[in-house]
């Protein structure tokens, strides 16, 4: 009797460690994400919504450094842009894209996932992506130069995150879904106000 009240011990002390291991990444995976403005219930009972899909971790993986180079096209037009109103979409996108950066980040952290994918797509490998020759166009010019070149660029890269985001929107996990759905609507009006700003 006593082997056997032994081993119910060991085996009720494993199971506690394990359901509070489980409890401490839930706390933790929503504490992380209480500053987003998209707040989902993760609970303490592995809802499957509360769970990154393989496709929301694709997606994060894409979005990540897609993302980092529109903060840092974005960036250039801080000094480079002399049409005002480019200058101000250009800091609306940082001010956009930087948290949602984090966010994503928090996403991969949260499920163990590599923050980048296994191979390389390259940068001209995802859509709306500039190549270092585009990049060092930008970077080169300045002025009613580069307002046009950062327009038409950054129309193709938020078609590009456009596409994207479509991954998501119907994702299980509603902050993966909320966040595609705002990437589309937010970037769908910023291409319109990009397009007016090419035809002035």
């Amino acid at each position: 009797m006593k082997i056997l009240k032994i081993v119910a011990i060991s085996a009720s002390t494993v199971l506690a460690a394990a359901l509070l291991t489980a409890c401490t990444v839930n706390v933790g995976t929503s504490d992380m994400k209480s500053d987003s403005g998209m707040m989902m219930d993760h609970g303490m009972m592995g809802d499957s919504s509360s769970e990154f899909s393989g496709e929301d971790i694709m997606f994060a993986q894409m979005m990540i450094p897609h993302h980092q180079q529109a903060v840092d096209i974005g960036t250039l037009a801080e000094t480079r842009a002399s049409d005002p109103d480019v200058k101000a979409l250009a800091a609306k996108i940082k001010g956009e894209q930087s948290p949602e950066i984090a966010q994503m980040k928090s996403w991969l952290s949260a499920a163990n996932a590599p923050m980048e994918m296994d191979h390389d797509m390259g940068m001209g490998g995802m859509d709306g992506m500039l190549d270092a020759a585009q990049m060092d166009a930008l970077t080169n010019s300045k002025g009613a130069a580069f307002d046009k070149l950062f327009l038409e660029a950054m129309i193709a890269h938020h078609k590009g995150a456009i596409q994207m985001a479509k991954m998501v929107v119907s994702s299980k996990n509603a902050e993966a879904a909320a966040l595609g759905k705002a990437i589309i609507d937010s970037q769908t009006k910023e291409i319109t106000l990009m397009e007016s700003l090419l035809a002035k």
